[in-house]
């Protein structure tokens, strides 16, 4: 009698979170210990926030321009209307402000469909684009609908950046610090807020400085455009659209010269017919050694 009451305590006791959680990774790991008989060790830490820092800073300028680009007609504004000869026309003053919202609205729209299509490096490339394309014509602009035409251009650019943002950063960057750098993308917002703001103080003193304000824009457009070429593409977005050769090909883009002997392994067990109850652990296990690839290896 006494034998069973200790059965069924030792059962159904009450244990903590902590000590339910650590009983779960434990059967995890064993549950894919067959996946690992190549001697490769798991990674029990998590990879240096530094190395996938430079992609996130890289990817959160689209959200700084997305602020910039939000404030940066409200201190030269009664300047440019003076210029563009719509002084004291509420509409028109309206529609350069904001004309960029209404492209913000067709970019978002196709901001999914294009990051899935092209890759989150070229959706920033191609966000870049009608930034520095539509700051050039509003910087040059002599009449009302040159201004908005450039507005709408930089628009398009606005709403697709920050979604793209949004996804890349929560791609590439490390469990641990996820949510500090889900984080980053707001705060650039408000850093181009201000910074727009700041650099719009001279446009009542100095004329034509509201191009020039205009003009600055292109500068974080064109460096976000370059280091693009730079940065890593997402793991989830290469394994979602790559087949396996393409997959290891661009894999030694990175110079990689381990990602064969980790990868190929674990490539050859997902598309073995495993069941469903146990594919998605293996498909985290491989998005676990791409990460591992591109920001943890020496290249």
């Amino acid at each position: 009698m006494w034998g069973r009451q200790r059965e069924a305590f030792s059962t159904y006791k009450r244990m903590s979170s902590r000590d339910y959680n650590d009983s779960l990774d434990s059967l995890d790991v064993e549950d894919n210990s067959a996946l690992l008989q190549d001697n490769l060790e798991v990674e029990t830490s998590n990879p240096s926030w530094k190395l996938s820092f430079p992609h996130v800073i890289v990817a959160t300028i689209s959200s700084f321009l997305f602020g910039y680009h939000l404030a940066v007609v409200n201190e030269p504004l009664e300047s440019i209307s003076l210029d563009l000869g719509f002084s004291g026309n509420t509409l028109e003053e309206g529609l350069v402000v904001s004309t960029c919202l209404g492209g913000a609205l067709i970019g978002c729209l196709f901001s999914g469909w294009i990051a899935d299509g092209v890759g989150r490096r070229r959706a920033f490339q191609l966000c870049a684009l009608p930034m520095i394309v539509g700051a050039s014509v509003s910087a040059t602009a002599k009449s009302l609908a040159v201004m908005l035409l450039g507005r709408f251009l930089v628009g398009t650019g606005m709403g697709l950046g920050p979604p793209v943002a949004a996804l890349y950063v929560t791609e590439v960057s490390p469990a641990s610090v996820r949510g500090t750098y889900g984080s980053l993308i707001q705060i650039a917002t408000c850093i181009g807020l201000m910074g727009a703001l700041f650099i719009g103080i001279p446009a009542r003193e100095i004329a034509g400085w509201w191009r020039i304000c205009f003009w600055v824009s292109a500068i974080p457009a064109g460096i976000l455009a370059f280091a693009m070429l730079f940065c890593a593409e997402s793991p989830h977005w290469l394994y979602k659209v790559c087949s396996h050769l393409k997959l290891f090909s661009l894999l030694n883009l990175y110079s990689c010269f381990a990602c064969q002997r980790i990868v190929a392994p674990k490539m050859s067990t997902l598309s073995s017919g495993l069941p469903k109850s146990r594919h998605a652990s293996l498909q985290q296990l491989y998005f676990d050694y791409i990460s591992y690839i591109l920001f943890k290896l020496e290249r």
